[in-house]
């Protein structure tokens, strides 16, 4: 069951899987560019078990079963959300120690809020399959995405989960992406500033980034912890959900300690 949670007039879709120990910081999910609270499915159910913390998830604003926003989105999309729609979203949930489990676009945003000083209260980032640059091969990815849209069933798959903010969610994200100006686009500059624990992961197979993306926030982030995994493509959390479940516990348990 989903839920909602008004923030400035804008209703966003929300799901919490309820623990015993309150005292444990939240899981926050952060869905990818195409992504909403049900496309999570149980992973998030099943990581707060694991853990004990108790997880949130929401889908942004033109996904999912939230509500709808403006096109287009501007190149700095991820930016706004992160500095921006991101403190809100915490707040009004009432929610003040946490750790960031971002996928996609979602772990990009983990990563600009991780690095910003909207992050008192964080303990700890997840990413998976994040991008900190813009590569030709996401690029690539991303257009092809968009001939399926237009041409395949992409757009029929898409509207089971988000169903009148389909387009919204297609288009704002596609057409941003793909903005002239995006192959500048670059957030190495907050990776830096993190100072919480950082775990990274992408699958060996994924066709919207190269190791180079691991690489750099390796580099960059001062407590980081990366796993390339064999065998997964872009959504590893579903492409090898044991794994990838097994491997974000135990990065969470050992720093709650």
């Amino acid at each position: 069951m989903t839920d909602r949670l008004v923030v400035d007039n804008n209703v966003f879709e929300i799901q919490w899987h309820w623990q015993k120990n309150n005292n444990l910081p939240a899981l926050i999910f952060l869905h990818e560019g195409l992504g909403c609270v049900q496309m999570w499915k149980t992973f998030p159910e099943r990581l707060a078990k694991e853990t004990g913390c108790n997880a949130f998830v929401f889908s942004r604003l033109g996904y999912g079963r939230s509500g709808t926003c403006s096109l287009p989105w501007k190149t700095n999309f991820m930016h706004t959300q992160a500095l921006t729609v991101l403190p809100k979203v915490l707040a009004k949930a009432g929610i003040q120690d946490y750790i960031l489990i971002g996928h996609s676009d979602g772990g990009s945003i983990a990563l600009i809020f991780a690095g910003s000083p909207h992050a008192a209260g964080i303990s700890g980032v997840i990413t998976e399959a994040a991008h900190v640059f813009c590569e030709p091969v996401t690029l690539a990815s991303i257009q092809a995405a968009r001939h399926a849209y237009l041409t395949g069933t992409l757009k029929e798959k898409l509207v089971r989960y988000h169903g009148k903010n389909t387009d919204t969610a297609f288009w704002g994200w596609n057409d941003a992406w793909l903005h002239p100006k995006f192959v500048h686009w670059n957030i190495t500059k907050y990776l830096c500033r993190i100072q919480v624990p950082v775990l990274a992961v992408q699958g060996k197979d994924d066709p919207y980034g190269t190791p180079q993306q691991l690489t750099a926030i390796k580099t960059g982030v001062q407590d980081c912890e990366t796993q390339h995994i064999k065998n997964c493509g872009h959504v590893p959390h579903h492409e090898q959900p044991d794994l990838v479940l097994a491997r974000m516990a135990a990065f969470i348990k050992k720093h709650l300690q």
